[in-house]
């Protein structure tokens, strides 16, 4: 199935697009989400009244409530779509050319991706000694060793998100949920690395698992967030795929690190 596809596909075959529908909080797989009222009626209410509220923005009706970053995408996608239609680039029946569909995409990756990690720990926040003696290095080795021991999972990251995206047409958010337990550890290797005394020497290294730690914990509380802010969701998910690897990464360079200073 193309992108293509999957933006033009209508789950009820009524010709309102499933992500039309989801723009609107309305179910993709009913006709009428409101009993006895079509959906392109109660789409043509919402649309009116998402043009009234655009309208009082304008006019300096705004509420102060913070915007989800769901809720901001949704407001830059109905302009962008009815930009579109306006154009011609979508049709009556909402399907649209591959042109418009790369568009929208890229509009949606953008705001997936564009995400920065929201605290970054400094050398100034962790503990750094100049005893660089093999029995601080030493120290510090079994305190890193009991550290990653401690708060074992019943499951691993990896299974609960595959658990998740098993049949990605009928997702249970509530799986999500099973991480607790691995961001209750990771905030738990997160403390324990900043109380931790750190030879000079491996300060740096140090610091870059803890940032990584740190950056996989605020994913991983993202993508708990699925059911209110399905962008930030998704975000936390891709963000969370390239964050891995490197924290895998720069464990082992600290391993490896403090293996050869024992070995001198």
């Amino acid at each position: 199935m193309t992108v293509a596809d999957l933006v033009n596909k209508s789950t009820t075959g009524d010709g309102i697009p499933d992500w039309e529908k989801i723009l609107f909080g309305l179910d993709p797989a009913k006709t009428e989400n409101v009993p006895g009222v079509p959906d392109s009626v109660t789409i043509a209410k919402l649309e009116a009244q998402q043009k009234a509220g655009a309208v009082g923005q304008a006019n300096g009706d705004n509420s102060n409530a913070p915007l989800s970053q769901t809720d901001q995408f949704s407001r830059e996608f109905f302009a962008t779509v009815t930009s579109l239609t306006e154009s011609g680039a979508i049709d009556q029946n909402g399907n649209m050319d591959q042109a418009t569909v790369d568009k929208i995409s890229s509009s949606l990756e953008n705001n997936i991706q564009n995400t920065t990690q929201r605290k970054i720990y400094t050398l100034s926040d962790i503990k750094i000694t100049n005893n660089e003696s093999v029995k601080t290095l030493q120290k510090y080795n079994d305190t890193l060793n009991n550290l990653f021991q401690t708060n074992p999972t019943k499951y691993t990251i990896l299974d609960v998100l595959q658990k998740f995206s098993a049949d990605p047409n009928n997702v249970d958010p509530t799986i999500l949920s099973e991480l607790d337990q691995n961001i209750k550890q990771i905030n738990g290797f997160i403390n324990g690395m900043t109380k931790t005394e750190v030879p000079q020497s491996l300060s740096t290294l140090h610091l870059n698992v803890l940032n990584d730690f740190e950056e996989i914990y605020e994913n991983l509380n993202d993508i708990e967030l699925y059911s209110s802010d399905t962008v930030t969701a998704l975000g936390g998910m891709t963000r969370y795929q390239a964050n891995a690897p490197t924290l895998v990464s720069d464990v082992n360079k600290l391993h490896v690190a403090i293996l050869k200073k024992l070995s001198n």
